[in-house]
Formats: structure tokens, C-alpha cells, sequence
């Protein structure tokens, strides 16, 4: 069975093609600048050099058209004809309390999608755009969607809960939601089999850190708490969002500043965070460089970055009442010693002790960082969302 990941954004098309009976990856790809005049592809072919051209996508059927013709009539085709897809997965951000799991795609479904379009204004549109192109190009061909939201849906109500007039919940479906998802149950999943332990059984905090981050706490396999809320700017400190903050302060701008929603949206989700601390870039490698060279805003930032992750590792380990296993992934968590190791710091009594060699030389590859003596396992795992969505989408076509 051969299944097409497809994630979708505002003027990009990111695509995986996988075979699924040894889960392989045959090739992956990416349009960029859907609409414009530099729209370019990328495309990798399994075990060969990425290729990169410029080309014509005006829109999202376009580019879906450009895919298919990659994989099946260029000089790096991997399949011969449309009825080797088996199913399209699609990455959608925000499924609302509708969706708790994985669905395939009919008109009801696309329906439900485009109600979540108020709670996800620069995904889920995009989303459904691609799903729909996908009807036109490749018509027949079976489509499942894949929430970001759904692994979250598991919260109990005291954790999703805001402490607003209940008539907001009930009117607008105020509520905390979380993201990431996809990721946090391919980690959950795959630190079960490095420990070769049931998931069922165990209590896990996963940290996804990458330009968006995010932390869950993951009892017996089912998220019971998570960081990002009712949309992706609460929690963590992020590449340009700010994360958690006192609500006052945006009552006080809105009055001194006058600011309008507009600009306040976009203050606090594309100029905050590690961008608006250190005034030099949202590039955490960039910011380890300038602390390395004396930059103290720099310094100031990869601070509170760690000291936020480190307080809701320490608040999820009260919420789990202990863990078996702290994990971290995404291109931060796996790549950067530093911040595992600041973000770690003086957790001891909770359980936790890295090992400073294992620490620095896990780097983009799975790995046990913690001491021998260590009460919980601290690990790295690479995450892999696309062969969650190809999982996710042969399970959802078995069962229908």
C-alpha cells in the first residue's frame, strides 16, 4: 500500500510518499511560493540528490498537478500510474471538539473543516484547499484528515477549562485545544518501544521544540494536559510567539499604544518570543552563536526559553504525580545539548539527571541522555509526523 502525506500551507505544498509495508519513505518534496512568479519545487527521491527548479503554480491545484507529475512521468518517477495511491493524508491543524481521531474525508467532513476556519485562519483554510484540490486532481482516490487537535481531545475538563464566563465556552468553543498532536503521539509511541514497555502503562512528558513549541503530558498513552491552548500562541516561549503572558498586558496596550487586534495579533505571534527578546532573530542556532559571543539579549532569551520548558516539566511531573520518561524532539530538542541541559538544570529531586557526555552526543538521532541513576528516563526522539499521517490514514481506510 502507498499512501501521499500532503501538508499543506498558505503558498506551500510539503508531500511525502511512502510505501507502507516496511514504512519506507520513496520520496518527498516541497512546491514554495504557490501564486508568485519565484514559485520553485523541491524533490527528493529516496537514496537520491534533491533536485530544485523553478516552476509554474498558481494556485493549489497547480501544484498538486506538478507533484503527481513528479512522481509519475519525470526522470525521477516512482510510480507509473494515479491508482498506486492507495489514500491521501492530509495535515489539518484544528479538527474543534467534532474530531477526536482521524477521519476520511467526505462532505460533511470538508463541512466541519471549514467551521473550524474561525479558530484556525492561517491553517485550516489552506487545509481545506488542498483536500479539495486533491478531489480535482486526483479524483477516486480515498482522502483522510489527520488533526493536529484530535490526540488532545483526551483532556479532562478541569485541564481545558478556562476560568471565563461559561457562556463563552458554550458560544464560541473557548476552550484549550493543543497542537502538535501528531508529534506527541508518534513520541509517545515510539519512546514505548525504546523503553519496550506497554504505552499503556507508562507516564510520559514529551517536549516538542522546534520555531513553535510545545509540551504534553501523556498518561497511559492518553494526553491529559498540554501547553498550547485554545490557538498555538500559549505555553511556551517560541521562535516569534510569546507564550504564556499576563492577559492585562493586552488591555494596557490596547489603551496606551492604541493598538489595534490586528497589530496585537501580529505583535504577539510574529515579533515576540526569541525574535522579540533578543531583537536578532528567531533562529536558535543563530542565538547560541551570539551567546558564544557575548550577546547579553541573546543570553536573555535562551533563558527564559529554557526556564519556561523547565517550569511545566516540573508542573506536568505533579500532574502525572511522576514519570517514567521525559522526552525531547523537533529541530530544537533533538539538535541542541544546550537546551536539553539548561532545561533540565536542578531537577534532580524530581527525578531527573542528565548524563552530560550521552547529552552531547545524541544529536538528530534516538538516544537515552539521562544517568544510569536517573529515577525517569530522559530520551531524544526524532519525530516523524508524516509516517504518523501515512499510519493514521492506512488505519482509517482498513477500518472503512
Amino acid at each position: 500500500m502507498k499512501v501521499l502525506v500532503l501538508n499543506c500551507g498558505s503558498s506551500s505544498l510539503k508531500y511525502t510518499f511512502f510505501s507502507m509495508t516496511q514504512e519506507r519513505r520513496i520520496a518527498s518534496g516541497i512546491v514554495e511560493c504557490i501564486g508568485l512568479p519565484e514559485a520553485y519545487y523541491k524533490h527528493k527521491v529516496s537514496g537520491g540528490e534533491e533536485i530544485k527548479e523553478p516552476c509554474r503554480a498558481k494556485d493549489h491545484v497547480s501544484a498538486i498537478d506538478l507533484v503527481m507529475k513528479n512522481l509519475m512521468e519525470s526522470e525521477h518517477k516512482v510510480i507509473n500510474d494515479i491508482n498506486e495511491i492507495s489514500i491521501i493524508g492530509h495535515r489539518v491543524v484544528h479538527g474543534g471538539e467534532k474530531f477526536s481521531s482521524s477521519v476520511l474525508i467526505n462532505d460533511e467532513v470538508l463541512e466541519d473543516i471549514k467551521e473550524c476556519f474561525v479558530m484556525a485562519p492561517l491553517h485550516n483554510p489552506q487545509n481545506y484547499e488542498g483536500i479539495v484540490a486533491c478531489q480535482k486532481v486526483l479524483p477516486g482516490v480515498p482522502q483522510v484528515a489527520v488533526f493536529d487537535t484530535a490526540f488532545h481531545q483526551s483532556l479532562p475538563k478541569q485541564a481545558y477549562f478556562y476560568a471565563l464566563p461559561y457562556s463563552l465556552y458554550t458560544k464560541y468553543n473557548i476552550r484549550r485545544y493543543g497542537f502538535h498532536g501528531t508529534s506527541h503521539r508518534y513520541i509517545a509511541l515510539r519512546t514505548a518501544e525504546m523503553l519496550n514497555r506497554p504505552l499503556n502503562e507508562l507516564k510520559l512528558i514529551t517536549c516538542h521544540l522546534g520555531n513553535g513549541c510545545s509540551i504534553s503530558a501523556i498518561k497511559n498513552g492518553e494526553s491529559i494536559d498540554t501547553s498550547m491552548g485554545f490557538t498555538p500562541l500559549e505555553g511556551l516561549v517560541m521562535g516569534t510567539r510569546c507564550g504564556d503572558i499576563d492577559p492585562a498586558i493586552l488591555t494596557h496596550l490596547m489603551t496606551h499604544e492604541k493598538i489595534s487586534a490586528e497589530d496585537l495579533n501580529t505583535l504577539l505571534n510574529k515579533k515576540s518570543g526569541i525574535f522579540g527578546i533578543s531583537g536578532l532573530t528567531s533562529d536558535m542556532r543563530t542565538i547560541l552563536q551570539s551567546v558564544a559571543a557575548g550577546s547579553e539579549r541573546a543570553k536573555l532569551a535562551l533563558d527564559v526559553f529554557c526556564y519556561r520548558i523547565k517550569k511545566y516539566i516540573a508542573s506536568y511531573i505533579g500532574v502525572l504525580n511522576g514519570i517514567d520518561a521525559l522526552v525531547f524532539t523537533a529541530g530544537i530538542g533533538e539538535n541542541s545539548p544546550t537546551i536539553r541541559e539548561k532545561s533540565c538544570a536542578e531537577l534532580e529531586n524530581l527525578g531527573i539527571i542528565l548524563d552530560p557526555e550521552a547529552n552531547a552526543r545524541v544529536i538528530a538521532t534516538e538516544g537515552v541522555i539521562s544517568n544510569a541513576q536517573s529515577p525517569a528516563k530522559v530520551l531524544v526522539v526524532p519525530t516523524n509526523e508524516e509516517l504518523m499521517i501515512a499510519r493514521e490514514s492506512v488505519a482509517v481506510l482498513t477500518k472503512n
